[in-house]
């Protein structure tokens, strides 16, 4: 015990100098520049690709390209072995961003500061930029360059192919989506509420940190580790959402707030309330960091954004 807390006490010393808002703009800028690359590609100049656009290049933080990239450094990868698996990334967050706004759904107004895309646009034009975002997600996660082809690198992109598809369709993000709406209205226990949250946020920043650490060629223990990490912080993400929905600053969030009392949503506030809200997410952090003793400071940008989760403003 004492050479377990020796060592997660030097990995800590160190991470003091660990500057996580330069580490987070160089990410950032790099996956934005990508994105950008990716789009300017094609010919097509109509609507759709503008509402794809509008919503994909938006001021955002890029949490789950930049949880892909940091655990592929956790376990010795480059980011440009990553990169476009981080970019696919964002495109499917983006496009379950696009749907989650639409009347249908939770019918906002604003995203990241901006009018949501069927605000700006129109529902119809707003659907299609998100059918269009997930499959271009998959188009670029299914044409990487394999030449001379590898046996092994075939095999973990198409493990990755699966493990984000899983993350993305009906047994995750889509079921959490499902569960979010059947609960409005209704009380539902913690049980529930961690599972529907482990699905509609948790499953897509799971898939980006095993993409990451899968692609990084990370050891079995490694990835064990390194989804438990995923698993806490996952949640840690969702009940600070909760929180900022309370008493966050629309001016910094770039959307509004209150909207989950308005809709009589299930959120860790109405059931543990604020204080033990935030007392709950920061076990769930201290968790990720302790799954992170089995690592040396490689992986110190996903220790700062532990804390980062539960500290942002937005």
């Amino acid at each position: 015990m004492y050479l377990k807390n020796h060592l997660f006490l030097k990995v800590n010393r160190k991470m003091d100098s660990f500057d996580l808002s330069s580490y987070l703009f160089s990410k950032q800028k790099q996956v934005n520049r990508t994105i950008d690359e990716i789009i300017d590609q094609t010919t097509n100049s109509s609507v759709v690709v503008s509402a794809m656009r509008h919503s994909l290049l938006a001021e955002g933080k890029r949490i789950r390209p930049v949880l892909c990239i940091a655990a592929s450094q956790a376990v010795g990868g480059r980011t440009e072995d990553v990169l476009m698996a981080a970019c696919a990334l964002e495109m499917i967050h983006a496009y379950s961003l696009i749907h989650d706004d639409l009347p249908a759904m939770d019918n906002d107004d604003l995203r990241r500061g901006k009018p949501t895309c069927h605000i700006a646009f129109n529902e119809a034009t707003a659907i299609l930029a998100g059918d269009a975002l997930l499959t271009l997600a998959f188009e670029i996660l299914s044409s990487i360059d394999l030449n001379p082809i590898k046996i092994n690198d075939a095999v973990k992109w198409l493990r990755v192919i699966n493990i984000i598809a899983k993350a993305a369709g009906y047994k995750g993000m889509i079921e959490g989506q499902i569960k979010d709406i059947a609960a409005e209205g209704n009380r539902i226990g913690l049980k529930d509420l961690e599972k529907m949250h482990a699905l509609k946020t948790g499953a897509l920043i799971e898939a980006s940190i095993s993409t990451g650490a899968i692609l990084g060629n990370g050891s079995v223990e490694q990835i064990q580790q390194l989804n438990i990490y995923a698993k806490n912080i996952g949640l840690a993400f969702q009940v600070i959402d909760d929180i900022l929905n309370v008493e966050g600053d629309p001016a910094v969030m770039g959307k509004d707030v209150g909207t989950d009392q308005v809709r009589e949503k299930s959120t860790y506030p109405s059931i543990l309330g604020i204080e033990k809200s935030k007392e709950f997410a920061k076990n769930l952090v201290n968790n990720a960091l302790q799954a992170l003793d089995y690592f040396d400071n490689k992986s110190d940008p996903l220790r700062a954004i532990a804390h980062y989760i539960i500290d942002r403003k937005k």
